[in-house]
């Protein structure tokens, strides 16, 4: 599946929506990259169950994401929630997920990487109860320069059936395996809202 070209409306999850504002914000102040210590959304502890941070070693095709920090609703998500919280981190991407897994989304993070946005994506599996769960991630790119030096992730499960299983969601191996729906690039052109919504739900537009 290729990558559509998209603008911020893509994203569904209101919280991730809130991280995209916040990037966007950031990178209005600073082109081509923000930086993340710039990254400042709303309530962020309340999220950080559901993110990961990665700093990214390399270039091009040969960059690695070495993971910073990994939440822990994702830990069980992904089936490794029995690893000590310090055993989560400081390990490559492709050796915490595991070949299989990593061939599926590694285009996610090469291609946030050499477009310098952020990315997003939507993925149907099914829980231990055969219950349809959406997966969505967003990746957010940052850096001092030209380079992309960090990626912030965002995942979001919900399904429309009410309550599911996470244990082993998208493990290795998870009951089904994932279907990608959606593959966006953020880069369209990003339109205001009306000054009378909330500055959480505030779209900056870049030049």
């Amino acid at each position: 599946m290729k990558f559509e070209s998209a603008d911020p409306s893509v994203v569904r999850s209101i919280k991730q929506r809130e991280f995209l504002n916040a990037w966007l914000r950031a990178a209005a102040k600073h082109r081509p990259l923000p930086i993340v210590d710039e990254f400042q959304p709303n309530r962020v502890g309340e999220e950080l169950a559901d993110m990961m941070g990665y700093d990214v070693i390399g270039e091009g095709d040969s960059a690695r994401f070495l993971i910073t920090q990994a939440g822990a609703r994702l830990s069980a998500t992904y089936g490794t929630d029995h690893l000590k919280p310090a055993e989560r981190t400081n390990r490559y991407l492709e050796d915490a997920l595991g070949p299989e897994r990593y061939a599926h989304v590694i285009a996610l993070y090469r291609t946030c990487l050499k477009h310098k946005r952020p990315t997003y994506s939507i993925s149907t599996v099914q829980d231990a109860d055969n219950k349809d769960v959406s997966y969505e991630r967003l990746l957010l790119p940052f850096g001092c320069g030209d380079a992309v030096e960090q990626i912030v992730g965002s995942y979001k499960s919900i399904s429309i059936e009410g309550g599911f299983k996470i244990n082993n969601l998208m493990g290795l191996r998870p009951k089904a395996v994932p279907v990608i729906l959606v593959r966006a690039i953020i880069d369209r052109d990003f339109v205001p809202r009306q000054p009378s919504q909330h500055l959480s739900d505030e779209v900056v537009e870049l030049d």
